[in-house]
């Protein structure tokens, strides 16, 4: 269904896949070491390993979608973010991210709600000076349960002193719709992530963009 543009007074932002990007040129480097005779699809497959290797939570959490494992998986997660060694990863930006920012800034109380642990989550944000935009941030540990549980959103509206119907969830996997769902928000998937169309829809995403700078046309009609 449409998006209730009016409704909306607050921006909840997934980070993996939604404003740091896949690295789609990794994926594609990938490809190669699937075989189509194994593989029926290379390209997603590769995409689907990449998604292991960048994004282990996400991965996880979407394993849980499909196994009906939430509690489980998620306990798994918050062993893995509080234990895990921290690499000195170089994040991508989504191309465009900036200056959509940018150009919402000042619009609307904006928050980032993220699976992923702080300080990956900071190191992202402080290496493209994206922390300026951001009025709250929720990361893996911050509420009690992480998403796809309504937990971390509902603190997040909480913070901006917004209610959760009058927020926006945007991300790229189920449990960023699952979990805006769940809080009572309304969700945008964004396609320039880990996600795929049919997934997001099957869980419920209002509107489905093909990456996230196009929240822009979304939210000035």
């Amino acid at each position: 269904m449409p998006l209730n543009i009016s409704k909306i007074k607050a921006l909840c932002f997934d980070v993996d896949g939604t404003l740091s990007d896949t690295d789609d040129l990794y994926a594609r480097k990938m490809a190669k070491f699937f075989p189509r005779f194994l593989f029926k699809d290379p390209d997603h497959a590769a995409r689907r390993f990449v998604m292991w290797v960048e994004a282990p939570g996400n991965a996880l959490l979407g394993l849980a979608d499909t196994l009906h494992l939430d509690d489980e998986m998620i306990a798994v997660i918050n062993w893995l973010s509080r234990h895990r060694t921290h690499t000195e990863k170089t994040f991508l930006l989504v191309p465009g991210v900036d200056e959509m920012l940018k150009q919402l800034h000042g619009r609307y109380p904006m928050a980032v709600v993220s699976a992923r642990d702080e300080k990956g989550t900071m190191r992202f944000l402080e290496q493209f000076d994206l922390v300026k935009y951001f009025d709250v941030v929720i990361t893996g540990l911050s509420a009690t349960h992480t998403k796809p549980y309504p937990d971390p959103v509902l603190l997040a509206a909480k913070k901006m002193n917004v209610a959760p119907e009058n927020c926006l969830m945007i991300g790229d996997t189920t449990v960023d719709i699952r979990a805006g769902k769940a809080a009572g928000t309304q969700t945008v998937g964004v396609l320039c992530g880990f996600g795929e169309e049919p997934e997001l829809q099957k869980f419920g995403a209002d509107v489905i963009i093909s990456d996230t700078p196009k929240l822009l046309d979304l939210l000035n009609k």
